[in-house]
Formats: structure tokens, C-alpha cells, sequence
């Protein structure tokens, strides 16, 4: 009789290795546009360079399990390390540019990675970061011609099919997201995790009508290869832009008959107000898909009024990275609007439950409550963080979300809020402790408070109310430039005021509550 085999446990030749089955069956076949550079791979090419980036990661005894930092724009040699990583087992650790020194180096900390690879436009910025010793490997790339030891040295020679069995339970990704506390975190995402996510955008039919994508979402998140990954299983066609640009995006659709991007609803303003929108060819478009965070109806109208759909999704790298999506299909466009605020409903491959906060016990349907999910593309915990692990996972392998949802009486689902302090600005995630904590460094700050204000382009901006007794003229200026020193630009607050006092509960805590008042009611 066969022994059971534990399947996630089993090494396979295909595990990380999709490039590899596709230029095997359809070597010619369009896969990837890097419109930096205006050229087109084929999966072929994308295999042959993976090949060599893997030699190369060989070469310098990077074994399967140690991690390699990227600091990278969109462009086809991320895509490069990304495919290599898959081939061997190697962990690809993406890192924010968008990020400060002291932010990164916390990271790289944490990591203790064994490669860098960063791009020569963030020379100023890794130059003044604190590398550990754990690092053997440093490559700088820029483009090809140039002084890129990228090219020089990775890509030098040609290289025999590389690949090494692994199992659906290895580690692929370590992605830093941001959390409620000051410390980021980062997730430990797998193959298996991966797998499951592209079969369920497949299955949603995000991904296999998608012919064509322009692909949005950074690759230092988990969107931007989210957002890859299931193009890359069907054999369909992605396109790169170095970073968000909404002109570059409006021209790039015709011309490659996109049928379908994704993006925030900071993108989706720039988009709708660039002079270009209303005489960009869009018919291709079958359909555009809002994440990060409910989009505001106006955004939306605009692209329903020009005849392309656009719907809610929705996702956490802990639990997904996507769970829920609304896709219309065939529905007509008044229905498609009549649903515009909800997330639609769970994947096919993910069970969802939304719960009293307190007593963890499902909430009648109409009741708000924190939403769950449970799937086989969930993450495998935070890195080095059993606690915050513990605190992800409520049981029986539901993971806690800390959003706010009700679900309607046709089984719909909306965001309503968060359960914790996080808000999300532009797609990005925003701790306002990290934030506090950086503003009370400054020596003439006794008490500070940060929350979210609405704002207009972004959905939500940090503000703080700060309290300094001895505050001499220009104390709101020091602090922003001290905040430009420490955090990524969205961190920043956008207003901060200076206050006698701050709102406390009965508890003595900051009342966070009390402080969205103040700031609505303009107190000074």
C-alpha cells in the first residue's frame, strides 16, 4: 500500500518554477512589456534571464531559505529575481523606496538578508543605510549599456535550466506591511499561498479574461505580485510602468488593448483628472478593480460613465492577498453600480465570517462586526514575531482581519471602519503609534496624538495634536522636517496643531475617538 504523501510537505520540480513550464510548452509567446525601456520578452527570454540570475545566486552560495532584499522600481529585472527565487527556493524580501533610512534598517535587521540588489536612482538613500554583516552579495543595476553590475555580473553568462524541487510549504516572500504598532511587520508568505491566491483570481475571472494588464501595484507590496503571478500562470501579457503614472498609463492601454488593471482610489483621481482621460481610447478595458480601501462613488462614476466597469476587491497579505472581490461579469452597468460600495462576496476558495468583537461569535447578517477569513492562501505567520503571530490567527486557522464589515441581505459585503487604530492613505498602511512615537523624540514634545482626517486625493492623511508647554516659534516646522528625517512621506502629518491638552478616556488613555472630533470641529 502507497504511503499518504503530505502534498504541501512534497518537494516538485513545478513548485516556483512556472516561467520554466511555460517557455517549455510556449516558448514565443508575449509574456511581459517594461515600458521603461519600451521592449517586449517573450517567456522564453523571461526563463533564459531567470536561468542566469539563479546561476548567479548559485555561484554566490545562496542556498534555498536565505533571504535576498530588493530595492527596485517596476522594471523586468525585479521580475528577473522574483522568477530566480521561485527556481531555487531563495527568499525575495522586496523593501519600500518609499521608505526612510530607519525604517529600512529595522527591516534589514529583522531580515538579515544574504543579497541586496537596489537600483542606481536610490544610490543617496542605500548609502545611508546600515547593511548587516549577513549580506555577501551587493548589486547595483541601472539600465543595461550603462555601469549596471547587474548586467555585468548577474546576467554575464549563459546558463543551463536552473531548478530545484520544492515544497508548496517553503517560504517565497518576505513582505513588510504596515500594523498598528511602530514596528512594521513582515509576512511569511509561501509557495502554497501563492498557488491558491492565483487559482482564486483565476476563478473570480480576474485574471483569465485578462488578456492584458497593466500591472499598478509596487513590487515592494504583495499587490504588485498578486497582480503578477496569476498572469504568469495563465501565459497571459503584463506591462510595467517604473512607477504609477497615470499619463504613461492612458497611453500604454490602446496601445496595448489593456483589458484590465487594479488600483487605489489615489491612483484612480489621478487618472480621472488627467487632460488625457476623456480622449483615451478605452474599449478595451473589460474591467478595473479598486483594493486598498472602498473607493469614493465619484471616482468610480467617472469610469462607469465612460462604459468601463470598475468594482470593489478587497484582501490582506495575512489572510490572501485577495479574498473578496465584486466581479460583475456580464452584469450591465446600472447593476454594477447599484453594488459599487460592497467587496462582493468571498472567493471560491475562501470561507469568511464576521464576528462580535468581544465574544468572537458570528453577528446576526446586517450587524456590524470584525470580518475573518479563512483559506488555504493564508501567510504562515510574522517573522520572528510569535506574539503577533498568536494575535493574526483566532483558531481553527481564521485570521483576524481587524476590519469592520456587515454583510447585506443578498450576501454582500461592505467595509464599514477598523477595529484598531491603522488607517490606510493612498493604499498605504498607516500605524499612528509609529507615528507618535517618532514625534515624541523631539525634545520639546511632552504629549502627542495622531489620527486619520479625510482628505480629498488621498481618502485619509495623518494630523497630530501635539502638546509642547515650552514650544518656541517655528516648533510645527522642526517637527515636520524631524518627520521628514524619520518616516516615508505618507506618514507625515499633514496638519499638525499644537493644544494645551490631549482628550484621555476615564482610564487615562488617549481618547482616539474624541481626537477625530477635534480635528472635525477645527479645535486649535
Amino acid at each position: 500500500m502507497q504511503a499518504e504523501v503530505e502534498w504541501d510537505k512534497q518537494p516538485m520540480n513545478w513548485v516556483g518554477n512556472w516561467v520554466g513550464k511555460w517557455a517549455a510548452m510556449r516558448p514565443e509567446r508575449p509574456a511581459l512589456h517594461d515600458a521603461g525601456i519600451d521592449r517586449t520578452f517573450t517567456y522564453g527570454e523571461l526563463n533564459r534571464r531567470a536561468n542566469q540570475v539563479a546561476q548567479w545566486m548559485d555561484r554566490a552560495g545562496l542556498k534555498a531559505g536565505d533571504a535576498v532584499c530588493l530595492i527596485c522600481r517596476n522594471r523586468i529585472e525585479a521580475v528577473d529575481i522574483y522568477l530566480a527565487c521561485g527556481k531555487l527556493g531563495v527568499i525575495l524580501a522586496p523593501l519600500s523606496y518609499r521608505l526612510r533610512p530607519r525604517e529600512l534598517n529595522d527591516l534589514l535587521a529583522r531580515i538579515q538578508p544574504r543579497g541586496l540588489v537596489y537600483e542606481d536612482v536610490f544610490d543617496e538613500l542605500v548609502a545611508q543605510l546600515q547593511v548587516p554583516d549577513s549580506v555577501r552579495q551587493q548589486v547595483r543595476l541601472s539600465e543595461e549599456g550603462g555601469d549596471s553590475q547587474y548586467h555585468a555580473q548577474v546576467l554575464r553568462d549563459e546558463a543551463p535550466e536552473m531548478n530545484r524541487p520544492l515544497a508548496m510549504n517553503q517560504t517565497f516572500l518576505y513582505i513588510h506591511t504596515g500594523g498598528t504598532t511602530a514596528t512594521p511587520k513582515v509576512c511569511i508568505v509561501s509557495y502554497r499561498q501563492m498557488v491558491w491566491n492565483s487559482i482564486d483570481m483565476v476563478f473570480a475571472g480576474s485574471s483569465h479574461n485578462a488578456v492584458c494588464q497593466i500591472i499598478t501595484f509596487p513590487f515592494f507590496h504583495i499587490g504588485g505580485w498578486n497582480s503578477f503571478t496569476p498572469m504568469l500562470h495563465t501565459g497571459a501579457f503584463s506591462v510595467l510602468m517604473r512607477q504609477f503614472d497615470p499619463g504613461q498609463l492612458l497611453e500604454l492601454i490602446p496601445r496595448h488593448r489593456v483589458t484590465h488593471f487594479g488600483g487605489v482610489e489615489a491612483m484612480f483621481r489621478f487618472i480621472i483628472e488627467h487632460p488625457e482621460f476623456h480622449n483615451t481610447d478605452l474599449s478595451s478595458l473589460e474591467g478595473i478593480t479598486s483594493a486598498g480601501a472602498p473607493c469614493a462613488e465619484p471616482v468610480m462614476k467617472a469610469f462607469i460613465d465612460r462604459g468601463v466597469p470598475i468594482y470593489q476587491a478587497y484582501g490582506l497579505t495575512e489572510g490572501g492577498p485577495s479574498n473578496f472581490i465584486y466581479n460583475p461579469l456580464d452584469d450591465p452597468l446600472e447593476e454594477v453600480w447599484r453594488h459599487n460600495r460592497s467587496i462582493g462576496t468571498s472567493m471560491m476558495h475562501c470561507d469568511h465570517a464576521i464576528l462580535d468583537q468581544e465574544t468572537l461569535e458570528p453577528v446576526p447578517q446586517g450587524e456590524v462586526g470584525v470580518l475573518c477569513v479563512r483559506s488555504l492562501h493564508s501567510f504562515d505567520g510574522y517573522l520572528n514575531d510569535p506574539e503577533r503571530t498568536k494575535k493574526a490567527f483566532i483558531g481553527d486557522g481564521w485570521v483576524w482581519s481587524g476590519d469592520l464589515a456587515r454583510e447585506d441581505e443578498e450576501g454582500f459585503v461592505y467595509i464599514v471602519g477598523r477595529s484598531d487604530n491603522m488607517f490606510i492613505s493612498g493604499g498605504e498602511n498607516v500605524s499612528p503609534e509609529e507615528i507618535e512615537e517618532v514625534l515624541s523624540q523631539h525634545p520639546a514634545v511632552v504629549q502627542v496624538g495622531v489620527t486619520a482626517i479625510p482628505d480629498a486625493r488621498w481618502g485619509q492623511v495623518p494630523a497630530a495634536l501635539v502638546v509642547a508647554p515650552d514650544a518656541g516659534p517655528g516648533l510645527v516646522e522642526a517637527l515636520r522636517a524631524h518627520c521628514r528625517e524619520e518616516l516615508a512621506g505618507f506618514k507625515i502629518p499633514k496638519d499638525i496643531r499644537l493644544v494645551q491638552a490631549l482628550p484621555v478616556t476615564g482610564a487615562g488613555k488617549l481618547d482616539r475617538n474624541a481626537l477625530v472630533k477635534l480635528f472635525e470641529e477645527g479645535t486649535q
